[in-house]
């Protein structure tokens, strides 16, 4: 026997929100037709959505879109499970086979948050990164990691709200570069810091996805560039997508 919503208007405003959580963008027709309701009704839903922060409307085009405000709860959400403490018995084992520093980040808005981090005790190089400091999304090896897991609209979303700046030669300011990268990161499973943040310092990066299917986490391994060469990054990236596929199992249990 099929079940009824005891609350048709939550359904309603739900059955919206999903489909334009899949859609990414839509206009009030095509809501229409593919929720089977009349137009005045996905108006007022809309108005609600948008009046809550779950919604807004593209000023340009006219369509509905989905704001970040339920990537936040869910954030909220996952930030009662102590990631760190999870994860850290992992980055240690993957610092103490390959003798280079691993960081762990969280996504915060355009920024990645350094969480936690191992340093190398078999060298005598320090990172600058610490605990607690921030780094763009756009121009590192674990921001990239992480967009490159979210839908078009969150992409367009970091781009246009990122300062877009040359921190160094190598750092890529180009919107159509940028999304170059992101399908060979999509393709290869890793993303790659390639001085672009920090000139001298090479990055490999995976995102960390979590039981719910968003990627708000990333781990990397760093080293200075005459550590880090071609034949050294490929043989690292095993290590790094090795690592990521234990701490994934590790999550879902």
């Amino acid at each position: 026997m099929e079940q009824k919503n005891p609350i048709q208007v939550a359904g309603r405003l739900f059955g919206v929100l999903e489909f334009l959580a899949d859609a990414g963008s839509a206009g009030l027709m095509e809501i229409s037709a593919a929720l089977d309701l009349n137009k005045t009704t996905v108006h007022r839903v809309l108005n609600s959505l948008i009046y809550m922060g779950y919604a807004r409307q593209n000023a340009v085009n006219g369509r509905y879109e989905p704001t970040f405000k339920v990537v936040d709860i869910a954030n909220r959400i996952m930030g009662k499970v102590d990631i760190v403490q999870i994860v850290r018995p992992y980055l240690r084992k993957l610092m103490e086979e390959t003798g280079e520093t691993v960081h762990l980040v969280e996504r915060d808005g355009i920024d990645a948050v350094y969480i936690d981090k191992v340093e190398s005790l078999n060298n005598g190089i320090q990172m600058v990164s610490r605990i607690g400091s921030r780094i763009p999304l756009y121009c590192s090896g674990v921001g990239k990691a992480m967009v490159a897991e979210m839908d078009e609209w969150e992409v367009e979303e970091v781009w246009n709200n990122s300062e877009i700046v040359r921190l160094t030669p190598y750092t890529i300011t180009d919107h159509n570069d940028f999304k170059s990268e992101l399908e060979e990161i999509r393709e290869r499973g890793y993303a790659l810091d390639n001085e672009e943040n920090e000139t001298g310092v090479r990055c490999i990066a995976c995102s960390l996805k979590e039981p719910m299917g968003s990627a708000r986490h990333a781990f990397s391994i760093s080293a200075p560039v005459s550590r880090m060469d071609n034949d050294r990054i490929r043989e690292l990236a095993a290590s790094v997508l090795k690592v990521r596929g234990e701490i994934a199992e590790k999550l879902r249990a």
